[in-house]
């Protein structure tokens, strides 16, 4: 996977594009990331040491921020804004895997701990920006455990827009800060890439207008992995949501699962859910058999699966007990206003 880093695109007022800059400030709570020292900070998680408090904004100008960034729940409210308004341009990037040795010598990093970026606050935003991890397993044949997390998220009501995450195994994990709680989380026109299990975790996420893409890998079985692996609480009736979405493939025709549930042993009586409604499915999504099992003890059969509307080589119903479908009044209740119950993140400003 290329990361790139990035330039000020051309045209653009200085390396904060339209969003002001140390002298001229959006607002004054507004801090500004350069990594040639043109801002308030170099690193973005400098600038979220620094913004102690509720409701401040990071303006990032462009460039690869090579680091590990964690958003603390304290810090609820937090906005981040790539200057560029590309999220090409800014990419926050690092090479974790969960086989990781910590650099303290006190064992792995482990699933969560591998995650370039982590947010345990509530109502952060994001924009135009790119959460990235880079490991390779070719790079690592020592290593075992290759999950390796661009963005961890649990907090309520965070959003990204327009925003890309790029990874392998376990990209994006989709969280709560506890089994009994919810968080609503909300994606809109994003792009994921992956290929084992790269949406995965127990929120209640909505998806609109996003963009799903199944890496080419030099494996000689199938599946060569599933787009999603979601977790759900037993007692939340809503977990993943994919609306007007689209999934490509970089891998042959029929290289990869719509989703198999994941069922952790943290929680073993999650009951996953997932509803795809409304996308287009490419060819690289086995639509014969889309689903399958990531342990016998908790069949897909048994969880809570199911389609409505979908078009695309990848949704043809060729055999029908393998494809779950909504009738009309169950699809009335797959939606955006349902899932993320009175919060309505769309109508930001983008």
């Amino acid at each position: 996977m290329a990361v790139p880093g990035g330039g000020a695109a051309a045209g653009r007022p200085g390396p904060f594009g339209p969003f002001g800059s140390p002298t001229a400030r959006l607002t004054p709570r507004t801090l500004y990331v350069h990594p040639g020292g043109l801002g308030d900070h170099r690193t973005v998680q400098a600038a979220v040491s620094a913004a102690g408090g509720p409701g401040r904004t990071l303006v990032v100008a462009p460039g690869a921020y090579r680091e590990v960034v964690t958003v603390p729940d304290t810090h609820a409210g937090l906005t981040l804004i790539g200057a560029s308004r590309d999220p090409r341009d800014v990419v926050l990037v690092y090479d974790n895997a969960a086989g990781t040795p910590r650099p303290d010598g006190s064992g792995t990093h482990g699933t969560s701990g591998s995650a370039t970026t982590t947010v345990r606050a509530a109502g952060f935003t994001a924009r135009w920006i790119t959460f990235a991890n880079d490991w390779l397993r070719a790079d690592h044949p020592e290593i075992s455990s290759t999950q390796a997390v661009a963005l961890k998220v649990m907090g309520d009501r965070s959003a990204f827009h327009h925003c890309r995450f790029l990874g392998h195994q376990d990209t994006l994990y989709t969280d709560s800060p506890a089994l009994s709680a919810v968080a609503r989380q909300y994606f809109s026109h994003c792009y994921v890439e992956g290929d084992v299990d790269f949406v995965f975790g127990r929120a209640r996420a909505v998806f609109e207008h996003c963009r799903f893409h199944t890496l080419a890998r030099d494996v000689d079985f199938t599946p060569k992995g599933m787009v999603f692996a979601p977790s759900t609480a037993r007692a939340n009736p809503y977990g993943f949501l994919a609306v007007r979405c689209r999934f490509t493939s970089g891998a042959e025709d029929g290289a990869y699962k719509l989703s198999r549930p994941w069922v952790p042993s943290s929680d073993p009586t999650a009951w996953p859910s997932l509803v795809v409604r409304d996308s287009r499915i490419g060819a690289g999504i086995d639509a014969v058999e889309p689903y399958t099992d990531m342990r016998d003890a908790h069949p897909w059969r048994a969880q809570r699966y199911a389609e409505y509307r979908n078009t695309g080589p990848g949704a043809r119903i060729t055999v029908p007990e393998n494809r779950p479908q909504l009738d009309r009044f169950r699809a009335a209740s797959a939606t955006r206003e349902v899932y993320l119950d009175g919060w309505t993140p769309w109508r930001s400003t983008d």
